[in-house]
């Protein structure tokens, strides 16, 4: 069975922000940000590999390395995926509300719209 590539694109908010690439780019952490675009490239295979709803549409991959790398993510259809934002283990419970609050912004504007 094939598995469909899919496109990975970045949420931006209303004032041009990405916040998964802002996250992503204040990250010291070389060997981590490596894990995580290995992580994306294989996404945009088509392997989502282990990755668990967080509610509300919204799903968290972790990266195991570092302190817990987590990159949340919804998906539009079974070919789109939008890399919502970013963090570790220590600041998840906020980085969920704000994945929530761009989701819901990126459906109302992107889908529902």
């Amino acid at each position: 069975m094939e598995v469909p590539e899919r496109d990975v694109e970045y949420y931006n908010t209303e004032d041009g922000r990405q916040p998964f690439r802002d996250s992503l780019h204040s990250l010291r952490d070389r060997e981590g940000r490596r894990k995580i675009w290995a992580r994306i490239d294989r996404v945009s295979l088509g392997n989502l590999g282990y990755c668990a709803s967080v509610g509300e549409g919204v799903m968290e991959l972790k990266i195991e390395v570092g302190p817990g790398y987590r990159v949340y993510f919804g998906q539009v259809g079974k070919k789109l995926v939008i890399l919502l934002c970013g963090g570790d283990k220590s600041t998840q419970k906020s980085d969920i509300r704000a994945a929530h609050k761009y989701w819901a912004d990126y459906w109302r504007h992107h889908v529902e719209g």
